[in-house]
């Protein structure tokens, strides 16, 4: 029996069930992964359009967009990580279709129990974007390498070299500050 994950992760219990081939079972499983997931999926949205409003239409429009495409998902893969790239597709569009003066009004991705501290945060807001996103994945949702790249659309070794591009820019920056 082939199967495959629905990846939640260390948060929370990972289910194997059947391969997704069966509509249903997807529906349930995008249920799931909203239910467990969906504040972390806002947090990315958050941290993606830093903008509370265009954060929830984007988390809505995401899983919106999974729900309507869940007979393109076949198993290949963490459906959460799928679910994820459709959330940031429609934060990237929701920022595309902001007007540019939008762009000061900036709230911060974080929330605060696990808010960095301000350097930390200037230097992750200094990235390149999908620097941001993958360290993001990586730290805040708790992301694999496999789950990222699924998300960002990239292989894993890919991943591997973003990540280490922005953990050492985030380094020099934190230099600069010291």
């Amino acid at each position: 029996m082939l199967t495959t994950s629905v990846g939640l992760n260390r948060t929370t219990a990972v289910r194997v069930i059947p391969a997704m081939t069966d509509e249903t079972v997807v529906l349930d499983a995008i249920e799931e992964v909203y239910r467990a997931r969906g504040g972390d999926f806002l947090r990315l949205a958050l941290a993606r359009t830093r903008d509370r409003e265009l954060a929830h239409d984007a988390v809505q429009e995401g899983f919106a967009s999974a729900i309507r495409g869940r007979g393109r998902f076949r198993g290949a893969g963490s459906l959460e990580a799928w679910i994820c790239r459709c959330v940031l597709n429609a934060a990237h569009d929701q920022v595309r279709a902001r007007p540019q003066a939008a762009l000061g009004d900036a709230e911060p991705a974080w929330s605060e129990p696990d808010a960095p501290d301000e350097a930390v945060r200037e230097a992750i807001l200094g990235l390149p974007q999908r620097q941001r996103d993958a360290l993001f994945l990586r730290h805040y949702l708790d992301f694999d390498y496999a789950q990222i790249a699924d998300a960002l659309g990239v292989r894993v070794g890919t991943v591997s070299a973003t990540l280490h591009a922005a953990r050492a820019a985030v380094g020099r920056a934190l230099e600069e500050v010291a």
